[in-house]
């Protein structure tokens, strides 16, 4: 994202992030230095130091990413997915609620598919499919778009709502399916696949997913949700197939022996089989496609990983490894 550019320049940036294992400060060294941008280390769990931000910045918009967002955590420790999404939330809504009618304000709230539960093999997720969460962190989420839909219609608030796809890209956590294959598979570690890997995703690159955010703000109407789809649904199995052919094209190595790391692990439990997207509603009202394909999006995603040995060197702290250790050690399926 480049501030500088002129439909950003003219904006004020506060960037509010509490900084949890994920957050890494060379994610955003593109932008620190703008004069534009600014930083506040802030939990919206806390409504008291969140409410005086609020009060202090006044933002006319306000653009609700933060969240804990990785399904298997939310298994192992639920609590911290109901503090962060749900109360979280709730304090963002009710901190930005003495603006209203006071200024410009739009609440724009980014939330996922996976509220929607899971699908068969067949049909596409509408903004009207009806709510069925399966873990933890989408019943979460749920909780969360709730909430914003009531603070429209109660008071008045003016908010829209996104539901996307997978995302994958640069810069993502590797505790993610995508980055941690390509890690694991430049490494030579196991590359562990849950059930038989049969789970189909769509998968939507980050660059695509920030466009279709800001064609909503533009253009989208308020107090509706629009769904955001990549167009790429691909089983599980089929990734990492292919996360080992780009890694062996680029780093000059046979495929065999990255394809001989995949090992099937236990699933998880309430593992959704299929998600896809019906992405009509924002391409007929606010113009917004997919740039990216599967394979170019991933290809570039590959190479950044390739590129970027400082970044990944900077996120594997002793918390990740433990994470990694904890989940996927000793979970082999031989049967």
């Amino acid at each position: 994202m480049n501030l500088s550019v002129p439909r950003f320049s003219q904006h004020q940036f506060l960037n509010l992030d509490v900084l949890t294992y994920a957050a890494n400060p060379l994610s955003v060294a593109g932008v620190a230095g703008s004069s534009n941008y600014r930083f506040a280390r802030v939990d919206i769990a806390d409504k008291s130091a969140l409410t005086a931000c609020v009060e202090e910045f006044k933002p006319e918009l306000v653009v609700h990413f933060a969240a804990e967002s990785h399904v298997d955590r939310s298994i192992v420790g639920p609590g911290a997915f109901v503090r962060t999404n749900i109360e979280g939330t709730f304090n963002l809504l009710d901190a930005c609620r003495p603006l209203i009618g006071k200024q410009e304000l739009l609440f724009h709230h980014v939330s996922t598919d996976e509220v929607y539960g899971s699908l068969g093999e067949t049909g596409l997720f509408t903004e009207t499919t009806a709510y069925d969460p399966s873990s933890p962190y989408s019943a979460s989420k749920a909780a969360s778009d709730h909430l914003v839909r009531a603070y429209h219609r109660t008071y008045g608030l003016p908010v829209k709502l996104t539901n996307c796809s997978n995302n994958y890209g640069p810069l993502q956590f590797p505790e993610k399916l995508i980055p941690l294959m390509i890690l694991n598979a430049i490494e030579g570690k196991p590359l562990p696949v849950y059930g038989q890997g049969t789970n189909i995703r769509d998968w939507l690159f980050v660059e695509d997913h920030c466009e279709a955010i800001w064609a909503v703000i533009e253009r989208g109407r308020l107090g509706e949700t629009y769904n955001i789809g990549g167009n790429n649904e691909l089983r599980n199995l089929d990734v990492v197939q292919r996360i080992c052919q780009i890694v062996a094209e680029e780093t000059g190595t046979q495929l065999q022996s990255k394809l001989d790391l995949i090992q099937f692990v236990k699933d998880r439990p309430g593992h959704d089989l299929r998600y896809a997207i019906d992405a009509t509603k924002i391409r007929n009202e606010c113009g917004w496609e997919p740039r990216e394909t599967f394979e170019s999006g991933f290809r570039k995603t590959v190479k950044w990983y390739l590129a970027n040995a400082e970044w990944i060197a900077s996120i594997k702290t002793g918390a990740y490894r433990e994470w990694l250790e904890a989940n996927y050690d000793g979970r082999t399926d031989n049967n």
